[in-house]
């Protein structure tokens, strides 16, 4: 049971790592994080390595739940 917990863990994990880095490329390619502001319209206070490090992580926590919500719908019912 531990075994197959770790491989749907990677199932989810893996894909979703990859496509929050290309995410992160193509969203930045066009972004300057200097540039980046809240929904207020203030100015984000952070560094540019903070900005990417904290986007890549929002990128990745979405993907994850987009492969958990296909793993979760490709599963049978019986399982």
């Amino acid at each position: 049971m531990k075994e197959a917990l770790t491989r749907a863990w990677l199932q989810i994990l893996w894909p979703a790592f990859v496509a929050a880095g290309v995410l992160e490329l193509l969203v930045f390619a066009h972004v300057d994080p200097a540039d980046v502001h809240t929904l207020a319209g203030a100015p984000i206070e952070l560094s540019r390595q903070a900005v990417y490090t904290l986007s890549f992580f929002g990128f990745w926590a979405v993907c994850a739940a987009a492969c958990a919500a296909s793993w979760l719908l490709q599963r049978r019912a019986d399982e």
